[in-house]
């Protein structure tokens, strides 16, 4: 049993960047209330048949890791890691290689085939039939062995990007892959619009590990005024998919330089003070030496970058050589871990993985902007700072939770984001107001050893094709759908589902588009139902000749009927509910 006083739940908006939080006590009581009939608060924990707390959420299947791929909870080799998606089959990483799953019936999802490949972290991207895979321990080795790789310097040793050919999904045939000085912790795959033939990744090793000369060349342990420093600059690969086994890095860019002074180090302006507000060490160090993620969106022209100690922007409309545009930095924040543009690319979301993923950092303790996600508008090419967002009900001591990764779920007219928690569980929010982001759905399990701490929980959650996938660190591979609620209607959820992706890397984002479908015009018109812009007569009147187009069997009678409806809900031409009537209507013609 927890013990009292109960815990005080956490307000979403910051007041001030400072991370000063300012509350009255008729908001301390009302919020109190809803934190303790949150089904997640005291939640009975256990490993494969721990209980499930959900909202708006349901878990369709739990696959629990095997073969290879299991292990103890706490086995570091036996970690899952990041997802990518590439038809019906989602790719799982894991420390121990990577799983493909067949998601086409996403009630009954299969282990279609296995690849042991050691080396840790294992995150996965996939681009047509290549796959890529980040390998940064030192036990990883260039034939995919599991003997490890010892010695200090060892010729047989693979740290950097694995490149897979996936054509053969049962089979994949491994290319040479890019050797860098640090390994890949992630790695970002860049397209660029002018130059079809190739690919671009970007690559961040945040090991403290160097290779030695006499196993790779160029990488420098000294710091930032020294010429070949490995640390403080990113590695851009590009790869020739007519020849990918020829793939190399083309260049280093030092992205934290100062422009003006032309300090290496230029963006070593994270916190300077020596605690975290908190009272304890930042941890991990925010020294902004690499990224930790970079996600591209090269429609845009931008990348953001989670860069340890700062959020970055950058230019990469040349993928080969981007630049920096704009950094920022945040007392609050321990560890900036990645980053997601909402759909049009206006806005950004920064993580902070205070305690690296293996601390307890959604304790009752711990303040809403700790451990969070920032929420930023871009102006006129630069960040604005507009609020946090955290889960709104603590975890357990002996829970890790803190801000992971997630993606955009494209529901028409609104900025909705499906973020992992690690043991914090899944959390839907919708941030159309930055200022204001709102938990809209969520899933949860309690604490994977009752008592006692370890690592588990979603590593990654993903919206792809209508279902939301996660990988668990411990517990598998999850699928779970959406379910309809008065922050989410029936009709949005068919919207978002109308969007269907032949691939998907959550670091490389692309535009989804909603096209004109009945789906997507009631989404619209629920929208203004519910914020009352839309009610009464005027509401069911639209909504009436909605349902006859749809229901006529003539495309020239249906347009007549949603155009009427755009004339009858007395919203402006360029509104949400004309341009989705209108655009319906013109497509039904």
């Amino acid at each position: 049993m927890r013990s009292s006083p109960r815990p005080v739940p956490w307000r979403r908006r910051a007041l001030a960047a400072s991370g000063a939080l300012l509350l009255g006590a008729s908001l301390m009581t009302a919020t109190a209330a809803v934190a303790e009939d949150d089904p997640r608060v005291d939640l009975p924990g256990g490993y494969l048949d721990a209980p499930v707390a959900s909202s708006n959420l349901d878990l369709l299947k739990n696959t629990p890791r095997a073969g290879a791929f299991d292990g103890a909870i706490n086995d570091f080799g036996k970690v899952n890691s990041d997802l990518a998606f590439t038809g019906d089959y989602a790719i799982a990483g894991n420390y121990n290689g990577f799983q493909v799953y067949d998601i086409s019936d996403p009630v009954n999802p299969t282990l279609r085939s296995s690849f042991v490949c050691p080396g840790g972290q294992g995150d996965v991207s996939v681009y047509g039939d290549l796959l890529f895979m980040s390998v940064e321990e030192t036990r990883g080795r260039i034939d995919c062995g599991t003997q490890g790789a010892p010695g200090t310097v060892n010729l047989e040793r693979f740290r950097g990007v694995r490149i897979f050919d996936i054509s053969n999904i049962d089979a994949p045939e491994q290319l040479p892959g890019v050797q860098t000085c640090r390994g890949s912790h992630t790695h970002t795959l860049v397209t660029d619009p002018d130059d079809p033939s190739n690919v671009y990744v970007y690559n961040s090793g945040t090991s403290g590990t160097f290779r030695p000369a006499a196993e790779l060349a160029g990488c420098g342990t000294g710091g930032p005024e020294t010429a070949d420093a490995a640390r403080w600059r990113i590695d851009v690969i590009k790869v020739p998919l007519a020849d990918p086994q020829n793939a190399a890095i083309v260049s280093q860019p030092r992205i934290f330089q100062d422009s003006e002074t032309g300090a290496v180090n230029g963006l070593q302006n994270g916190p300077t003070q020596p605690l975290h507000p908190s009272g304890t060490a930042y941890s991990p160090s925010p020294n902004t030496n690499t990224c930790h993620d970079i996600t591209a969106f090269p429609e845009i022209g931008l990348a953001a970058g989670a860069c340890q100690g700062n959020g970055i922007l950058l230019d990469i409309s040349d993928p080969a050589n981007p630049v920096r545009t704009d950094a920022v930095a945040d007392v609050n924040f321990s560890y900036w871990h990645s980053a997601t543009f909402n759909n049009d690319g206006t806005k950004v979301i920064f993580t902070d993985e205070w305690g690296g993923g293996t601390g307890a950092r959604c304790r009752a303790t711990d303040r809403p902007e700790w451990g969070a996600n920032a929420l930023f508008d871009i102006v006129d090419g630069k960040l604005e700072f507009a609020s946090y967002y955290k889960l709104p009900v603590p975890q357990s001591t002996d829970q890790n939770c803190v801000a992971h990764n997630g993606s955009i779920v494209p529901v028409p007219g609104r900025d909705i984001m499906v973020q992992a928690w690690y043991q914090g569980g899944v959390s839907i929010f919708d941030f159309t107001d930055t200022a204001n982001p709102t938990e809209i759905a969520f899933l949860d399990r309690g604490p994977a050893i009752p008592g006692a701490f370890n690592l588990a929980g979603y590593w990654s959650t993903y919206w792809y094709n209508g279902n939301v996938v996660g990988s668990e660190i411990a517990r598998g591979f999850d699928t779970m759908a959406l379910g309809e609620s008065t922050m989410m209607t029936a009709n949005e959820i068919a919207a978002a589902s109308e969007v269907e992706l032949g691939e998907f890397n959550a670091q490389l984002q692309s535009m989804l588009i909603n096209e004109p479908s009945f789906a997507v015009a009631r989404s619209y018109v629920d929208q203004a139902a519910r914020a009352g812009t839309l009610s009464g007569a005027e509401l069911d009147k639209v909504n009436k000749l909605i349902d006859k187009a749809e229901s006529s069997k003539s495309g020239k009678s249906a347009s007549g009927l949603l155009n009427a409806a755009a004339s009858e809900s007395g919203f402006p031409a360029d509104s949400d509910v004309v341009q989705g009537l209108k655009a319906l209507a013109a497509s039904l013609r």
